[in-house]
């Protein structure tokens, strides 16, 4: 039973990704706070579920593909949920996202070229560029505008686009889990590496 915990919480922001479009469509009263709630939700089930798969033993590759495209499923509904809501912003950053988007779309195009798989990483910037997504959408959702964290968001999302897709170049086998670049030329020269249990055992 608890190894379901895991599956059950990826599917729940597979769950979400339309139910956060549907609101934002038919502009419920309060969307914004109610939407802040279910992203909140989603990031929530995506730190827990990996930490739960890994103390129970049970965070296999399959399972980390999973988790990956979910991820990008779920975002990419909040995303289209916030464009709904404010159009003008993104109109406004309409290149600059479209280079993180193109960036972010070319690692999963490398990593199906290379190990017909899609990307599964799961390193530390990228951790830590969505927690500057969840700021950004977090507060867009709130003003429709945002100052000084969406250039922070923007380039740390390029330069961890780049870092993963260095990453996939340099592997010579698709390994989910890999903390850094660094890890990666590791990898590489078939070494072990040290990966935090909570975040990447």
């Amino acid at each position: 039973m608890k190894a379901k915990i895991p599956i059950g919480l990826i599917y729940l922001r597979l769950f979400i990704a339309p139910v956060i479009i549907f609101l934002s469509v038919i502009h419920i009263n309060h969307y914004a706070a109610i939407a802040i709630v279910l992203l909140t939700v989603g990031l929530v089930s995506d730190i827990l579920d990996g930490i739960i798969a890994r103390r129970l033993q049970i965070s296999t590759q399959r399972l980390r593909r999973l988790d990956s495209t979910v991820d990008q499923v779920f975002f990419i509904a909040v995303a289209i949920a916030t464009y709904i809501q404010c159009p003008a912003f993104f109109s406004a950053n309409a290149w600059l996202l479209g280079l993180l988007l193109g960036l972010e779309g070319l690692t999963y195009v490398i990593s199906f070229v290379k190990f017909r798989k899609e990307v599964a990483t799961h390193s530390i910037g990228a951790k830590i560029w969505t927690l500057l997504l969840f700021a950004t959408l977090v507060q867009i959702m709130l003003q429709c505008q945002s100052g000084i964290l969406f250039p922070v968001c923007f380039w740390v999302g390029i330069i961890t686009r780049l870092e993963i897709i260095a990453m996939i170049l340099i592997l010579k086998k698709w390994t989910n889990d890999v903390p850094t670049f660094y890890h990666a030329i590791l990898l590489r020269q078939d070494k072990e590496i040290k990966r935090n249990k909570m975040f990447n055992g």
